[in-house]
């Protein structure tokens, strides 16, 4: 099912409901294999929910219909010097689609953040408002177009990163911020993980507004442009600056005095080339390759490097592994097995702190194993009470974040 505007949609999910037909809802298909697989009996696609409904580049604001490309914005926002400053990821890459055919509604449905949400925050930080049909088939809409309009209940905070499971997106609203005049990156080759951590979160702490921070380590399948050559020998340690080219300059020079005996290995990569390497660490297969399992691991910064030293020390099948966010974010990647090796993943980050989310696997492993890390009961419990106070009948995405809801 395809509906045409907002008002086929409520009408779809108030018959799927009365019916107790469950509905899986699709926008370009990017992010479809994210989460468990559908039990739904019926899809629903927002594509043709497509255009952009409001964009006043002065005010830093922009409205779209669910089913708009990101690809589209992104072309528009470029034209005026402007960007999603949050960087999100494209999921289609990692999954095995074709890149670029995401859509604005499931950015916002899954919170799709790149590597300056340490900096700048996630996609849930620059929703200004949305419209939304719930799984009893009624409108509902939350925010405005410019924060100080928000008031009352903060529903975007909670419809983002609900995997369609609180409601059916039709529209949403956005800031929008200048794109950087300039960027460089400065690469310190040859430090094991814990000094590269340390490093990454000694320098997050200084007033030179790195807005990105990310180690990557030798031992992994890596295809970055930006590493090719005597770069893709050695470990790297990676600190972006953005700004006007005065400002990034005499930031980079700081930062480069600042790192002590770590400046005999600085290189500095500039413009094109620094963009292309955090494409590749936003997006991860350039990294750590289009095969196996994967999964995404939050924690502190400071416990990433001993979190990925407890996980191999327990023999795990790791064919990778790198760190973004200053070492808050590791991307690890495992050969295939029916487990996913869940149970000593979850068992160490519950241990340092922290969640564990299986990105990539096949859909009977996304069957049985969680694929988001298991909550405590009180907030299962709170999360289980939202979810039916906006789809008591759990029409939409059915089974998509927990098997009983």
């Amino acid at each position: 099912m395809a509906p045409r505007d907002e008002a086929d949609v409520a009408e779809i999910v108030g018959a799927a409901t009365t019916n107790e037909c469950p509905l899986e809802l699709v926008g370009g298909g990017s992010r479809r294999d994210l989460g468990r697989p559908s039990s739904a009996r019926a899809v629903v696609s927002t594509k043709s929910l497509n255009g952009i409904t409001l964009y006043e580049p002065s005010e830093l604001v922009l409205s779209a219909q669910a089913g708009t490309p990101l690809k589209s914005i992104a072309e528009l926002l470029d034209q005026h010097g402007q960007e999603l400053a949050f960087e999100p990821i494209d999921h289609a890459r990692i999954l095995g689609g074709a890149a670029g055919t995401g859509t604005v509604g499931g950015m916002i449905a899954v919170n799709a953040s790149g590597p300056r949400r340490i900096r700048s925050g996630a996609a849930r930080d620059y929703l200004l408002g949305f419209r939304a049909i719930s799984g009893r088939g009624e409108l509902f809409k939350s925010g405005g177009r410019v924060m100080k309009n928000v008031t009352g209940y903060d529903m975007s905070k909670l419809m983002t990163g609900s995997y369609g499971t609180l409601g059916v997106l039709t529209e949403v609203t956005l800031k929008v911020l200048p794109k950087p005049e300039t960027e460089s990156t400065v690469l310190v080759t040859g430090l094991d993980d814990a000094a590269a951590v340390h490093l990454m979160t000694r320098v997050s702490g200084l007033s030179l507004e790195v807005s990105c921070f990310a180690h990557i380590p030798l031992a992994m399948p890596r295809q970055v442009p930006a590493l090719n050559g005597h770069l893709s020998q050695t470990p790297v340690t990676c600190f972006r600056v953005e700004g006007p080219k005065i400002s990034v300059d005499e930031r980079c020079a700081a930062l480069r005095k600042s790192m002590g005996d770590a400046a005999a290995k600085v290189e500095v990569i500039e413009g094109a080339v620094s963009r292309a390497l955090w494409l590749a660490v936003r997006d991860v297969v350039d990294i750590l390759g289009p095969d196996g399992v994967i999964w995404r691991v939050s924690t502190a910064p400071a416990e990433g490097a001993r979190l990925v030293a407890a996980l191999q020390s327990r023999g795990l099948p790791m064919t990778g592994y790198f760190y973004d966010w200053a070492g808050g974010l590791i991307w690890l990647a495992l050969k295939p097995a029916q487990d996913a090796s869940a149970a000593e993943i979850r068992k160490e980050v519950d241990k340092h702190g922290g969640h564990a989310t299986l990105i990539r696997a096949g859909a009977s492993v996304r069957s049985s194993v969680p694929v988001f890390h298991p909550q405590p009961p009180a907030l299962a419990a709170l999360s289980s009470r939202i979810r039916r106070s906006f789809d008591p009948a759990l029409i939409l995405n059915r089974g998509r974040m927990r098997e009983d809801l």
